[in-house]
């Protein structure tokens, strides 16, 4: 790509906020700079908004909820369809602005526009599908009607390593169901939010509707919103420290909550598993996004049979990957988005270094600028390393043995987080046992991926409540109001 196609792509970006339907500076005309995580340079500025100017956006959301709630259901869904198409159109210019701002390669951030597209897909045809219902009472005397309405205003949060894809998982939902929304996205990654808004305006959406605050003052802009009592809910992806507190505010109004929270997830081989599939998985679950996600595979048991060959197999297939800024062609691991995340990453491994583990590959940051760390494979990592309990995110595979099933799901459900975790076996009852047995939200069954928009994206414990995607995703935006109908 070259510099004058990366300058248009950041320049066609409004950089102001979204308020009401209309683009506005932040108070006092603050600003903050954004980066591009593989130069350290400055892409540009932003507004950065003041706790006043999200009262202002939640007032919007506020003022417009009655008459979008009244939309037609059909009507909402071609929103949300035109809206689908023009991402779809936009692939290559908006997979490359989100590759200047949070670094991961090209070709992933042009397959997340088109994952982040497919919510908008989803939820187009969702909209016409709230159903409710009508019952006879037991006695007879009379009648239930049981009917869905939207939530009302909504608060949502994403975080800066899927900037699209988590916007548009939150807002399609909220659209069909006929709910208002500020959208708060993170520091690091406003552009991609920012170029989702115009969109979004572009294919009719109502003023109001949708409200974007990008701010470096999460706290101060979110709490006074959170306790203000006009929004009634709130919606957030991001780490569990934070949504624990976001969870204390949103007790004062008792705010109904939905979040997705951090992950710690298991990939468990077995002795019967394909290990080529294995591999192929593993470079899948640990790789996707340079290891900078929640669903990441964090902490590899294999049993103590095979543990040799699949470490020899990943470790081959991390060596060599090419690494550097996500413009560049054939580039697969990219740059980290900031020096915290190198700091966190450098310091897991050295942790692990020090209490016996064996690099295998990597185990070291990139000389040069940006924030890049190779791609790591560490062996013999034991189970009191800070790895095993913490998210590296990163592009860090820690691998630990096991001998017995029942001591490979003892350390596997050895965590407070509970979102995914990864089997291969070929053995079915084994399968089904052990993905019972796991205690996550999701199961990757001899597969690495497992998000999809069509299916319940969501975990247990510590890491998080409600569900995302599927055909319960909608649910969350919506109240069921029961009507008792007499005098028959």
């Amino acid at each position: 790509m070259s510099t004058v196609s990366e300058a248009g792509v950041v320049s066609a970006v409004n950089k102001e906020l979204f308020i009401g339907g209309k683009w506005a500076p932040a108070a006092g005309s603050a600003t903050f700079d954004v980066h591009d995580p593989a130069t350290g340079e400055v892409l540009c500025a932003v507004a950065d908004a003041s706790p006043q100017d999200g009262l202002a956006a939640l007032e919007a959301a506020t003022a417009a909820q009655a008459d979008w709630a009244a939309f037609a259901p059909r009507e909402r869904g071609e929103i949300l369809r035109r809206a689908y198409e023009k991402l779809m159109a936009r692939q290559e210019e908006l997979g490359l602005l989100m590759t200047l701002e949070m670094g991961k390669p090209l070709a992933e951030a042009k397959g997340e526009i088109a994952y982040a597209a497919e919510f908008f897909r989803w939820f187009a045809e969702e909209a016409v599908r709230i159903d409710g219902g009508y019952a006879v009472a037991p006695n007879g005397s009379g009648r239930f009607l049981v009917t869905n309405q939207p939530v009302g205003p909504c608060l949502l949060i994403t975080p800066w390593n899927f900037p699209m894809a988590m916007g548009t998982r939150k807002i399609g939902p909220a659209v069909a169901a006929g709910c208002t929304m500020v959208i708060k996205p993170a520091a690091q990654t406003p552009l991609s939010m920012l170029a989702l808004a115009g969109i979004l305006a572009e294919a009719g959406l109502p003023d109001g509707v949708l409200n974007v605050v990008t701010t470096t003052q999460a706290g101060g802009v979110m709490e006074p919103m959170i306790r203000d009592g006009r929004a009634r809910k709130l919606s957030f992806t991001g780490s569990t420290g934070v949504g624990r507190t976001l969870l204390e505010q949103c007790a004062g109004t008792v705010m109904r909550t939905s979040m997705e929270l951090g992950g710690n997830a298991p990939f468990v081989v077995f002795e019967d598993a394909d290990l080529d599939a294995a591999v192929e998985g593993a470079m899948q679950a640990k790789m996707r996004n340079i290891g900078e996600a929640c669903t990441a595979a964090n902490r590899f048991y294999v049993h103590s049979s095979v543990a040799d060959e699949f470490s020899r197999k990943l470790t081959e297939r991390m060596q060599g990957l090419p690494i550097g800024r996500g413009t560049e062609d054939g580039v697969v691991v990219g740059p980290l988005i900031d020096s915290a995340a190198i700091e966190k990453v450098s310091s897991l491994v050295g942790d692990a270094a020090q209490r016996g583990a064996t690099v295998l590959t990597g185990g070291a940051t990139v000389d040069g600028p940006g924030n890049f760390y190779q791609p790591t494979v560490l062996k013999g990592v034991p189970r009191e390393a800070r790895m095993s309990t913490e998210e590296i995110f990163g592009p860090v595979a820690p691998i630990s043995t096991f001998e017995t099933e029942d001591e490979a799901l003892a350390v596997a459900n050895d965590t407070e987080y509970g979102l995914v975790g990864y089997i291969y076996t070929e053995n079915l009852s084994r399968a089904l046992r052990v993905s019972e047995r796991l205690e996550t939200g999701m199961v990757g069954l001899n597969q690495g991926v497992v998000s999809n928009p069509a299916a319940p994206f969501g975990g247990v414990k510590q890491s998080g409540l409600g569900r995302e995607g599927g055909t319960v995703g909608i649910d969350e935006f919506l109240e069921t109001k029961y009507i008792a109908v007499g005098g028959l």
